[in-house]
């Protein structure tokens, strides 16, 4: 039996661990630079602003509603989902972090009266410690618990925010409840294909009849997804993988025309690829650059480029100056125009272990150790204290005018409390 544990309305929910006065109060969170609605609480919900609506477009009812804002704290929704996932593996250790709010736990052995308690406890344990509500869906299946989790999320009066599908009557009840829209893997186009031809539920998606179509539409994927909807587990918990590539994109608050400006960003993204590679110990051969810009004339166009590197590297310094060649041509060759977007790419990971060293040319061997102390220090004091000089005092500055506090990643912004 399969479990998903999806926290409600997440980065909301974050912000009103440490501010409960804004508990059962319409709250929304904003994306990069402030730019669109990426969280909403369910009083929000009710007020009709939509997810991924851009704030402009919904200023005047965040007004006249007295919708609390707040720009995106990364640092502190990333820290508290660790804290959810830990108090997770506690029930299991077989947990797979599916995104920052949801994550896959698996039960097998337990026996099957337990399932309803089991949820419940993992429901008021989250909220006891660290006052994040969850729900909690159960199923035979990874696809069935998400259907669960729906249901759930649905219906917390009747459900307590835990449902189990453990008989075929719930399983065929909920597959007809669950329109193929919100069938985990159906995505929008597919959904047109699927509605034209009349499969517009989950139980619509299983008949036998339909198998063919879907098989023809979506390969093996279809075919899987049919098992698990019929409650065969064919997709089981995975382990966590390196990525295969890592990007680091931004939008800055304003048009930058200005090269320095501009190189700043790309060395900063540079540098934190380079942090990324060492965590997950890759390297990396390939570097690519991208610039992207608001012109009308050019339709919004992304430029980029790419150059390989001799020898595989993490070298933050290596993968910095090779971005910023790349950036020069990139700049000289669009010069004149007013660039929104920039990021740093790299590719051709392998595991640094299997790093095969060059006959004529190396890098430099102090790099290696160079790039362990500045990680030392920088997790010791974080913020990325220590930075290259092509990096500058300014760099990667959204803009975040309603940011709360790090609560949980920073000494001088910790909650205070005065006791009298």
């Amino acid at each position: 039996m399969y479990a998903l544990v999806d926290c409600n309305n997440f980065y909301v929910s974050c912000e009103r661990v440490f501010q409960p006065e804004f508990v059962g109060k319409p709250v929304v969170v904003l994306s990069n630079n402030d730019g669109c609605v990426i969280s909403r609480s369910d009083e929000a919900k009710a007020l009709g602003i939509k997810m991924g609506v851009p704030e402009f477009q919904a200023r005047e009812i965040l007004k006249d509603y007295n919708v609390k804002v707040f720009s995106s704290n990364y640092a502190l929704y990333g820290n508290l989902s660790e804290r959810v996932m830990e108090t997770l593996r506690l029930f299991t250790p077989n947990v797979e972090i599916y995104s920052i709010d949801e994550a896959f736990l698996n039960f097998d052995g337990v026996r099957e009266e337990g399932f309803e308690t089991y949820g419940i406890e993992i429901k008021e344990r989250v909220m006891k410690w660290l006052s994040i509500p969850v729900c909690v869906g159960f199923g035979p299946s990874k696809t069935l618990s998400k259907v669960a989790n729906k249901i759930a999320r649905k219906y917390p009066e009747h459900t307590k925010g835990v449902y189990v599908i453990d008989t075929d009557e719930k399983r065929i009840k909920a597959l007809k409840w669950t329109k193929i829209g919100d069938v985990w893997g159906i995505g929008h186009r597919m959904k047109k294909k699927m509605m034209a031809r009349n499969i517009c539920t989950a139980y619509d998606f299983i008949l036998p009849h339909n198998k063919d179509f879907i098989k023809n539409q979506m390969g093996v994927v279809g075919l899987r997804l049919i098992s698990e909807l019929q409650g065969n587990s064919v997709l089981e918990i995975e382990e966590p993988e390196n990525k295969k590539s890592i990007a680091i994109t931004r939008s800055f608050p304003q048009q930058l025309t200005d090269f320095d400006a501009i190189r700043e960003r790309v060395s900063t993204f540079a540098m934190v690829c380079g942090e990324k590679l060492r965590k997950q110990n890759s390297c990396c051969n390939t570097v690519i650059v991208m610039l992207g810009t608001m012109e009308h004339k050019t339709n919004r166009m992304h430029y980029h480029q790419a150059a390989t590197i001799p020898f595989a590297t993490n070298s933050s310094l290596t993968i910095a100056q090779t971005a910023v060649r790349i950036l020069e041509k990139l700049y000289t060759q669009n010069e004149g125009l007013r660039f929104k977007k920039a990021g740093v790419i790299v590719t051709q990971l392998i595991n640094e272990n299997q790093k095969q060293f060059q006959l004529f040319e190396e890098e430099n061997p102090k790099h290696l150790a160079l790039m362990k102390t500045i990680d030392l220090i920088n997790k010791k004091a974080g913020d990325r204290k220590v930075k290259l000089a092509a990096q500058g005092k300014k760099t990667w500055n959204m803009k975040q005018e309603l940011l709360s506090q790090k609560y949980t990643t920073n000494i001088n912004e910790i909650l205070k409390i005065k006791c009298q």
